[in-house]
């Protein structure tokens, strides 16, 4: 099975954005290193924990870091911006690692409303023209004409490897979307933990061969933890539920907290509630644990890959991880 990484270059507690960044970097390289299929960053916007906010500036610093990974954006929120300007921006990509791009894109907006309104400067998203949006950078991305008033127009640099396109998502819209436009699609379980087996299911029964693909391809992105055991898993992953459960309460965060911090934290009954439904969209635990989740998850999805989002406060026991990860799944 297929293995891939999603960084969102979360900060630590007492961590720098910078610093952060320079941890995606690592990463990425290890990741290469290990074997992984992809490496992908995300988009989020006036984020004071996550220091992704541009994957196509990310990208261009990864790809001159690395030699053989493929590397992509999890996703570029489509909507916010122009499908020429996002066209050029990952054909310059392709151009600088040639067959190793990937675009994905999403129409969520990837931050709160304020950020939206500041991305557009005021205009409001055009979020039903998002499939009209995908059509337009596919045709832009494969030097062919747009039906519309910039018919004629160039997206350069002309490249001979244009980017994959893969649409992102998490509900049933977009996996029907993926299937009408013939594109590969990741859900993601790690935002939705209730779906997936319904989405990609219809994703494959109404999948349409395109020019781009001939044959439905999946990937499912999960929160996943791995240690030396279930037991010190599960303490880790104590900085990822109490960051998730401060999210979702809108408790003002400054960064993943340590797990010394979420141990030490005094649960409610509601917020344990909340940390039990958050668990729908993680895998936890030690190497044989962990192994039987992914293949389970894979078997029941029908997925062709899997794609790790790991958030840990310790940033050599999240590389400890993605270790332990990539020895079991070649075993």
């Amino acid at each position: 099975m297929k293995i891939s990484i999603l960084d969102q270059s979360p900060i630590s507690e007492g961590q720098t954005a910078a610093q952060a960044l320079q941890e995606t970097i690592e990463l990425a390289q290890l990741a290469e290193q290990l074997g992984y299929e992809r490496f992908w960053v995300s988009e989020h916007h006036d984020a004071a924990t996550l220091a992704g906010s541009s994957p196509e500036v990310l990208l261009a610093h990864l790809a001159a870091k690395t030699t053989t990974i493929r590397l992509g954006s999890g996703g570029v929120m489509l909507p916010h911006y122009s499908a020429y300007k996002v066209a050029e921006n990952f054909k310059l990509l392709a151009a600088l690692a040639p067959g190793r791009i990937d675009l994905g894109l999403g129409r969520a907006p990837g931050g709160m409303p304020r950020a939206s309104f500041a991305l557009s400067d005021g205009r409001k998203r055009e979020v039903d023209r998002y499939p009209e949006q995908i059509d337009d950078v596919l045709a832009y991305l494969h030097d062919q004409p747009v039906p519309h008033a910039y018919t004629g127009v160039k997206a350069t640099p002309v490249v001979d490897v244009p980017p994959d396109v893969w649409l992102l998502g998490s509900s049933p819209s977009s996996a029907v979307l993926a299937a009408e436009k013939g594109l590969p699609y990741t859900f993601a379980k790690f935002i939705n933990g209730d779906g997936g087996q319904k989405e990609l299911a219809e994703y494959r029964r109404l999948f349409q061969p395109s020019a781009y693909m001939t044959a439905p391809k999946t990937t499912i992105a999960v929160f996943l933890i791995c240690a030396e055991t279930d037991e010190e898993a599960q303490y880790l992953a104590g900085s990822l539920e109490l960051s998730l459960m401060m999210t979702g309460q809108g408790i003002p965060s400054k960064g993943t907290p340590s797990p010394e911090k979420a141990a030490a934290y005094s649960y409610g009954k509601f917020e344990m509630m909340h940390i039990e439904e958050n668990r729908k969209r993680m895998i936890i635990g030690g190497p044989e644990t962990v192994r039987e989740k992914v293949e389970r998850l894979a078997a029941e999805y029908e997925a062709d890959e899997i794609m790790a989002v790991t958030i840990l406060y310790d940033f050599e026991k999240k590389k400890r991880s993605f270790d332990l990860l990539a020895r079991l799944m070649k075993q």
